[in-house]
């Protein structure tokens, strides 16, 4: 094989391979996003909890971002206590489906964009926002800290990140090291990291961030889902 086409190879590497995977990514939700929007919530009472201190922490002069907003039930529930939220997700189906959601319950200060599935976590703007949100994502991106620093890159000054996480690795052991495997064998699971909520604030941390409140909301015995509130220093 001649060296010019090894070296162009080896160049193109890395860019190759984030698209690829970004484009695998795409294509799991894309696949999912109906059956994903019909799921029903398994902890509703935890989940309206979450909602509750969400809101609590928003106000009708703040601009926010949503990213990794699924098919749009969450960003519909939280926009009225907004000034202008923009909801994001890397599945062109999820936002499909968020669309019409919004056609059918109109919010004025809601949009649903696509978002730069290489990047994880797109950002609109430097410091453009006051707050970043990140429901049931962190889990699924591909590099967490890159992740977390573009969401504070898009945070102002003061500005919080409000994020839900599964920590896989508070699961018993035989589901992240051999069920989600499996699964992710045959196509029915997504690419996952695996950490706890302790990881997951040091993660925090190490982009500057300081850490406000970690709480867990489930009401159906042991809560795997850490709930993180942390401030950009202003």
């Amino acid at each position: 094989m001649p060296l010019s086409t090894v070296q162009q190879r080896t160049d193109a590497s890395p860019l190759t391979k984030a698209s690829a995977s970004a484009a695998r990514k795409a294509r799991f939700w894309d696949r999912i996003a109906r059956q994903y929007a019909a799921d029903p919530i398994a902890d509703m009472a935890g989940y309206e909890a979450t909602l509750r201190r969400v809101q609590s922490l928003l106000s009708t002069d703040q601009d926010v971002l949503e990213i990794g907003c699924g098919t749009g039930s969450t960003a519909l529930r939280l926009a009225p206590h907004t000034r202008r939220l923009l909801a994001t997700d890397v599945s062109a189906r999820m936002i499909d489906i968020a669309r019409e959601k919004l056609a059918a319950q109109p919010v004025p200060h809601l949009s649903f964009t696509m978002a730069d599935a290489d990047a994880d976590a797109p950002v609109f703007g430097q410091e453009k926002f006051h707050r970043v949100l990140a429901f049931n994502l962190l889990h699924l991106v591909s590099d967490l800290d890159q992740a977390l620093s573009l969401a504070v890159q898009a945070l102002r000054p003061g500005g919080l990140l409000i994020s839900k996480t599964a920590c896989i690795s508070e699961m018993n052991p035989l589901i992240p090291w051999l069920a989600i495997p499996l699964m992710r064998a045959i196509g029915k699971a997504p690419h996952v990291l695996c950490f706890n909520g302790e990881t997951l604030a040091s993660a925090m941390e190490r982009q500057g961030l300081e850490i406000v409140s970690v709480e867990r909301h489930g009401t159906r015995g042991k809560d795997i889902r850490v709930f993180i509130v942390a401030r950009k220093p202003a």
